[in-house]
């Protein structure tokens, strides 16, 4: 009851009073920082020195200083003027040029692999004060727990049927392709299914025992099974792998022609015939109406956009 008591005596407007006292270590000058009169100043000070039981700012020599208790609440005051500041205006309006908060979102590595660093570069372009942390997608992790729960702000990645209880956004979809080595056999060859399954293929290693990916799910249901020779967990080196094996990826046209130039390797028809892949950014109930997330959801799609409009003029140059 003691604390119940000493909160209900502590406003905001007092601990605004405290952090500007003790980082302008002078009474007069808080108050022309804070548009108030030095007496009013003066008497908050008081206030606060009854409640923490401490002199918090100290005069030595002809200025002042805070004292060890003050220094201790300089940053936690500020904390609660950010948390404070951010608690409504978050619901109002979000202005990315002077917004302060770390957006979270987890990611598949399936993704073209200029896909993060794009969104990275025009979140602190266009948000420079805010952080952005990137997650795996893996079943290490329960992704809809962490919507729910605030973890993540997005989920990002494909999904044959995205769950029914998270809002969807569809970024693009794609063509189920094949990289390989330029000096694979199927380059001048070509192949059919039957030498398609049977030829060696890296797949990513799967996130839990029994559990299988897009391409292998759609093979399951029309009772086929390609000959799986390598798993890599890092989609991302696979490629690399590729290009010095006679190793075949299946992935999407999107992924595997960002490697072409760069590696010796040739995008092929995939013999089987597939769905297209698609790719969504899921999220909760909880953030559909933030003007924050509504932001974040929105860069993510230009994102989106933007690489699909490169992919043809890459390919005409």
């Amino acid at each position: 009851m003691k604390y119940v008591s000493m909160f209900d005596k502590i406003d905001l407007h007092l601990i605004r009073v405290l952090h500007t006292v003790l980082t302008e270590r002078s009474v007069s000058r808080a108050a022309l920082r804070l548009g108030m009169y030095q007496p009013a100043v003066s008497a908050s000070l008081k206030r606060l020195r009854e409640l923490a039981g401490d002199p918090l700012l100290v005069r030595s020599g002809a200025s002042m200083v805070p004292t060890v208790a003050g220094l201790r609440m300089i940053e936690p005051a500020a904390e609660i003027l950010r948390s404070a500041e951010m608690l409504f205006s978050d619901a109002r309006a979000f202005d990315p040029a002077t917004a302060r908060q770390t957006f979270s979102l987890a990611a598949s590595d399936y993704l073209d692999p200029l896909f993060l660093p794009q969104l990275v570069t025009q979140v602190k372009t266009t948000a420079p004060n805010c952080g952005i942390d990137i997650h795996p997608l893996s079943a290490d992790a329960d992704y809809r727990a962490h919507l729910a729960q605030g973890h993540y702000d997005v989920v990002i990645g494909n999904w044959p049927k995205p769950p029914q209880e998270l809002h969807l956004g569809r970024l693009f979809g794609d063509e189920v392709v094949c990289l390989v080595a330029s000096h694979h056999p199927a380059v001048h060859r070509g192949w059919d299914t039957e030498a398609w399954l049977a030829a060696e293929h890296i797949a990513p290693t799967p996130t839990h025992p029994g559990a299988r990916g897009f391409i292998d799910e759609h093979l399951a249901s029309q009772g086929l099974v390609r000959n799986i020779t390598a798993r890599c967990p890092h989609f991302g080196l696979i490629p690399a792998m590729v290009a010095g094996t006679l190793l075949v990826l299946t992935t999407g046209r999107q992924y595997a022609e960002r490697y072409v130039g760069a590696l010796p390797v040739k995008v092929l028809p995939c013999p089987v015939e597939f769905p297209r892949m698609m790719y969504y950014q899921l999220w909760h109930e909880r953030t559909h109406a933030s003007s924050a997330g509504r932001w974040l959801r929105e860069q993510i799609k230009t994102v989106a956009a933007s690489l699909r409009r490169a992919e043809p003029e890459a390919a005409a140059a």
